[in-house]
């Protein structure tokens, strides 16, 4: 399972955060949901030879089968 106890800060423009915190709001997603998900999609991208735990690559499964 994936623990969430990491923090990470970044800094954007205020423009930029308010704009993505409006569409994550018109999803019903919290900024943070959206940022975990674009991070876990980067890193199975980018991972290579990388050995990944099976908990995030088990997510490349459930992204590419069909939605029901």
């Amino acid at each position: 399972m994936e623990n969430r106890t990491a923090r990470m800060t970044i800094l954007i423009d205020p423009l930029k955060k308010q704009i993505f915190e409006d569409i994550c709001a018109q999803q019903d997603l919290t900024s943070s949901q959206v940022i975990r998900k674009l991070m876990r999609q980067y890193i199975l991208d980018n991972a290579g030879s990388r050995e990944l735990p099976k908990w995030l690559s088990g997510h490349a499964a459930k992204a590419a089968s069909p939605s029901q």
